[in-house]
C-alpha cells in the first residue's frame, strides 16, 4: 500500500467520524429542544387568549389583537392556529343572555357593545377559523344552558385546563391587560 492510499483510508475513516459526530449532536440538539417543548416543524403562528374578565372595551382589545395577529401571518404566508378561552367573566362574551343574577351579570357597558363583539367574534369563528372554547365549569356555575351560546363555541371541562393542554403543546399564552 501507497502512502498516498494509506492517507486516503485514514481520511475517510475521520470523515465517516466527523459525520458520526455532526449526527450525535444533531440528535442532542433536537432532544434538548424537544425537553424545553414542543419542537414544530413549521411555522405555524400557534396561540391561545385567554379571556377571564368582565371589561367589554379590554375584551375588545383582545378581538383586534387576534385579527392583527392573523393579518400578520397572512402577510407573512404563515399559517395560524387560534385559540380563544373564555373562563369565568369571559362568559359574558359567549352569549346574549344577561346572566341575572349571577356574579357575571352584564352591565350597561356590555349591552351598548354587545351586538358589535358578538359579530367580531362571529367573524373571527367563521372567516379566521379561531377555535372558542368556553369552561364548562363557568358555564355550570352560571346555570347558562349550552343551547344559548354563540354558534361555534366549543365547551371544555376546564378552561384552565385547555389552556395547559395547549402551551403544553407548543402554544403562545397571550393575555390582554
Amino acid at each position: 500500500m501507497t502512502a498516498f492510499s494509506t492517507f486516503l483510508g485514514h481520511g475517510v475513516t475521520m470523515a465517516r467520524r466527523l459525520v458520526r459526530l455532526m449526527t450525535l449532536s444533531l440528535a442532542a440538539t433536537a432532544l434538548a429542544l424537544s425537553a424545553q417543548g414542543v419542537v414544530h416543524a413549521d411555522d405555524t403562528q400557534r396561540v391561545v387568549y385567554h379571556v377571564d374578565f368582565a371589561d367589554p372595551t379590554r375584551y375588545s382589545a383582545t378581538l383586534t389583537s387576534i385579527n392583527n395577529l392573523i393579518n400578520d401571518a397572512e402577510q407573512k404566508l404563515l399559517p395560524w392556529d387560534v385559540h380563544l378561552v373564555l373562563v369565568g367573566h369571559g362568559i359574558r362574551f359567549a352569549t346574549d343572555d344577561p346572566l341575572e343574577g349571577t356574579a357575571f351579570a352584564a352591565d350597561e357597558a356590555l349591552d351598548e357593545r354587545r351586538g358589535e363583539l358578538k359579530g367580531r367574534l362571529q367573524t373571527l369563528i367563521d372567516v379566521r377559523e379561531v377555535k372558542v372554547h368556553l369552561c364548562d365549569v363557568t358555564r355550570d356555575e352560571a346555570g347558562l344552558s349550552e343551547d344559548k351560546l354563540y354558534e361555534g363555541i366549543e365547551l371544555v371541562g376546564s378552561g384552565v385546563a385547555k389552556i395547559a393542554d395547549l402551551q403544553r403543546d407548543g402554544y403562545a399564552y397571550l393575555k390582554i391587560q
